[in-house]
């Protein structure tokens, strides 16, 4: 069973579900909740609804939460890589690419961060552009410069 619970944050309501321990999902308010998930909250959901609070505020620069992640393989060999990325440092999808072995498959990284379901915790924020420019990000440009702005 997938359970999921909202938390109300310093940046907005965030959505968390999780499935036999682990977490499956955090998502903003512009994003569906996962299919067939019942509102209710869990240990794991409210451990992570602290943590979450807790890096929002500063005081928390990485988690400790269970992750379970749903994807291809080349989505995974990409959320991988993001969870590499230390606080307060960025790469580029290309510097990703290359991290994966694949070093043309930019546009490919880019919409695998598209498609990661575990947004913040699974860092695809601190991925930009090789000019160092902000591009796409599930919560939103202004929410991607507040958690870079948070980091630095």
């Amino acid at each position: 069973m997938i359970c999921q619970t909202f938390v109300e944050t310093t940046i907005g309501r965030i959505g968390i579900a999780e499935e036999g321990g682990f977490l499956t999902h955090l998502f903003f308010h512009n994003k569906k909740s996962p299919a067939e998930a019942v509102e209710q909250s869990t240990p794991l959901l409210r451990k992570v609804a602290k943590e979450l609070k807790e890096y929002l505020l500063g005081k928390r620069r990485e988690f400790d939460i269970p992750l379970k992640l749903s994807g291809t393989d080349f989505q995974l060999s990409v959320w991988h890589a993001l969870q590499t990325i230390p606080y307060g440092e960025t790469r580029s999808y290309r510097e990703i690419a290359e991290q994966i072995g694949n070093g043309k498959a930019c546009r490919a990284v880019g919409g695998a961060n598209h498609w990661n379901p575990i947004a913040i915790i699974v860092p695809c924020h601190r991925v930009i552009g090789a000019d160092g420019s902000l591009t796409g990000f599930g919560g939103g440009l202004v929410l991607k410069q507040q958690l870079l702005d948070l980091e630095k």
